[in-house]
């Protein structure tokens, strides 16, 4: 929208300035008529060209405001390098009968169509001109060359501390202040699951930040691009691109969107996939059944992390810890599941806090 509105004041600082010179005394009395279509054909040709060059040019997001006052200062340099050239020409080319305010008017044409398309170039590739002296940026050194974003998801998930504890990704770990408040609001929901995954999210970012051999940032920047934009997904996308990161999720549907919008995505499931973590048949574990499951005799229970735990047997076991014998597991993008047989009840199988496995399984998280 800014782009818009000052694409608007150019064409109307255009016209004001191509009215003013062709009304003046000295041309408006003129009896040739080539200081007229002089001032016009210069004028709304050097315009018209800077404007297609402008609006044809790949877009980029905009910045920061103060593009164009840099932009303004490398315009006023160019235009003054190339006002001789108006001279030059007037001189070589039969067109002596160009009045002073001719020329004059020309050279202000000159001035504004350059210093709108070095504002315009510096608005829309601020990120890529950094070199320049207002651009200078003093942060700190950082390893690697690209930032991991965290999602709300990689983080209550866990595996990604471990992924950055094994030194797997040598970056420093980004977690935007809007994650943060969404973890914080998953954290203080009613739902007593909700509320368990966000305090266990919590208690993970915290784990990560107290270790000296992890970079783990808060981000509180808030940058306009992002800022516009509505919802924590669509947000991580443009925070993504705006530092040039890459987007760490176990979010199936926000990958794909990511892959669609051409930002970097490491899906924690897929990592996992490739690396074949999965439960070993055979093995048992603790769950509680939470709910029915879609089949007879089934029973519905999750893992700290949110992975999903079918138990054959155990339909009407709901609300009790039970021990289940691993039969099989399955290892998707979209998630993790684990099939298992129930085997017996718990220790203080009744109501009460949720207990942890008996014995960690391979590929599952306690």
């Amino acid at each position: 929208m800014l782009i818009w509105v000052f694409r608007a004041i150019f064409a109307l600082v255009v016209i004001g300035v191509l009215f003013v010179s062709v009304s003046s005394k000295a041309i408006s009395e003129s009896n040739d008529n080539t200081n007229f279509w002089a001032l016009v054909f210069s004028g709304l040709g050097m315009a018209t060209f800077v404007f297609l060059l402008d609006f044809l040019t790949p877009k980029k997001k905009l910045s920061a405001l103060a593009g164009v006052f840099f932009g303004l200062l490398v315009g006023m340099l160019v235009s003054g390098a190339l006002a001789p050239i108006v001279d030059m020409i007037s001189e070589s080319y039969k067109v002596e009968m160009l009045l002073p305010q001719a020329k004059s008017a020309i050279k202000w044409m000159m001035g504004i169509c350059v210093c709108y398309l070095t504002i315009s170039i510096v608005m829309r590739t601020k990120d890529d001109v950094r070199f320049v002296i207002p651009y200078v940026e003093f942060a700190k050194q950082t390893k690697g060359a690209r930032p991991l974003v965290l999602d709300t998801s990689a983080i209550i998930d866990g595996r990604v501390a471990d992924l950055c504890q094994s030194k797997l990704f040598d970056a420093p770990v980004v977690v935007p202040r809007f994650v943060l408040n969404e973890l914080q609001l998953i954290a203080d929901s009613a739902d007593k699951l909700k509320r368990n995954r966000g305090r266990r999210g919590l208690d993970i970012l915290n784990k990560m930040q107290s270790n000296p051999a992890m970079d783990v940032q808060i981000d509180d920047t808030l940058l306009p691009e992002v800022e516009e934009v509505k919802g924590v997904d669509q947000k991580l996308m443009m925070f993504s691109k705006a530092c040039n990161g890459r987007l760490a999720t176990t979010d199936y549907n926000l990958s794909k969107v990511a892959l669609v919008r051409e930002v970097d995505v490491v899906n924690i499931n897929d990592l996992a996939n490739s690396l074949k973590v999965v439960a070993l048949p055979g093995e048992a574990m603790q769950v509680r059944v939470i709910k029915p499951g879609e089949e007879a005799e089934q029973g519905i229970g999750y893992l700290d992390d949110g992975t999903m735990v079918v138990v054959e047997g155990a339909r009407n076991k709901i609300g009790r810890d039970v021990l289940i014998s691993v039969t099989s597991s399955l290892q998707t993008s979209a998630g993790k599941m684990i099939f298992g047989k129930f085997e017996g009840f718990a220790q203080n199988s009744g109501p009460g806090p949720r207990r942890g496995p008996s014995r960690r399984p391979a590929g599952t998280r306690t």
